[in-house]
């Protein structure tokens, strides 16, 4: 008996399709030893239509995690740790190291009169200060002072180390590509000669001679790494912005006011793999619906209100930190006061690869960026 395929046009039926069936057996036997394998398999497994929801929107609140990060103080040593942090684990994430799939979030402490070793490593990191005055980091040799809402970057393989001169914990988000590194098995780490580097330049270094558009002229004039060459943002001039932005322009219906965090020297974002972003929802303000490619973590640096993640809802307030991954259905509201959200994105990273996408409740599909 002969049976219509769409595949071939023919198959057979019977003994027939037996003795097929066992060719392919052995053929896919063949394969198996050679460490080959038939694409046909797995392609609809591997190409799918839409990004798999595999990593899922997850909030984790400051009121839990903060006495737990106190906690950590008091059981291990900045010098047992190296880094004492607690990781923001997202549940879906296979590897178990990320917030997102591209994205690692955790929470850091140190403690007064304690220093965290220099080191640096392939991963690009980046440092949102939470709680606390006076804790500083040390990035080639120019010592960066820390204070709330402050941006702090150490891109890849630059030397830093951390230290708390004052008389209170600091605490702060912790921001790196690490997953992404992992799963390109690009890692790296060197330890410095000593345990804290010198401090060799003159306090606010990067921020006074590049962070103000008057490079120094000559050799210096146009930084070739494609990383920023400013390390710290301060919070007292990014949230001037923000209120400059909301008195000059109208809200985005997507993200209310937003301002990107820019490489002084490009104009481009402050890292190659992820991108900054500080956001402003008014008080009584909905945002639209939307997902994109591209995945984020946010943490609430002002206010309280609300996030729809895939069509549950996440209450936020001050300290918060929550994950946006892939595809994700997301809008945000600030019903009772005005809310400042910070994230960082691998925007960057997709850009330059072309894989940027996005999608609104009121299109059938898109590419709003």
């Amino acid at each position: 008996m002969i049976l219509e395929s769409k595949a071939s046009g023919v198959v057979e039926t019977g003994a027939g399709a037996s003795a097929v069936s066992e060719e392919r057996e052995k053929f896919t036997g063949e394969l198996k030893r050679l460490e080959m394998g038939p694409l046909w398999a797995v392609l609809r497994n591997v190409i799918t239509p839409e990004p798999r929801q595999r990593e899922v929107p997850y909030l984790w609140r400051w009121s839990q995690v903060r006495p737990l990060l106190l906690r950590a103080g008091e059981l291990i040593t900045a010098a047992e740790a190296e880094r004492r942090a607690l990781m923001l684990l997202n549940p879906g994430n296979p590897g178990g190291i990320g917030a997102t799939a591209t994205l690692y979030a955790a929470a850091q402490l140190i403690l007064p009169g304690e220093s965290a070793r220099a080191h640096r490593h392939s991963p690009a990191a980046l440092r949102f200060i939470i709680e606390g005055r006076g804790g500083f980091t040390c990035v080639e040799g120019d010592k960066v002072i820390m204070s709330p809402g402050d941006l702090v970057l150490t891109p890849s393989l630059v030397w830093h180390d951390h230290g708390n001169e004052q008389d209170e914990a600091v605490m702060w988000l912790d921001g790196l590509d690490l997953p992404l590194v992992d799963s390109l098995n690009c890692m790296f780490l060197d330890e410095f000669s000593a345990e804290t580097q010198s401090v060799d330049k003159p306090a606010s270094y990067s921020e006074r001679l590049f962070g103000r558009a008057l490079f120094p002229a000559g050799a210096a004039a146009a930084p070739t790494r494609q990383f920023s060459p400013v390390w710290s943002y301060p919070w007292s001039e990014a949230r001037d912005a923000l209120e400059c932005l909301r008195q000059s322009a109208a809200p985005d219906p997507f993200d209310g006011h937003l301002l990107r965090y820019a490489n002084p020297a490009t104009g481009g974002e402050v890292l190659p793999s992820m991108g900054c972003r500080l956001q402003l929802i008014t008080k009584g303000a909905h945002m639209a619906r939307h997902r994109h490619t591209m995945s984020s973590v946010y943490h609430v640096a002002e206010g309280s209100g609300f996030s729809i993640l895939n069509g549950e809802r996440f209450e936020w307030c001050k300290g918060d930190t929550f994950a946006v991954p892939i595809w994700c259905w997301h809008e945000h509201a600030a019903p009772a006061e005005d809310a400042v959200l910070f994230s960082f994105t691998d925007h960057p990273l997709l850009a330059h690869l072309g894989l940027l996408r996005g999608q609104s409740r009121a299109e059938g599909s898109g590419d709003r960026e």
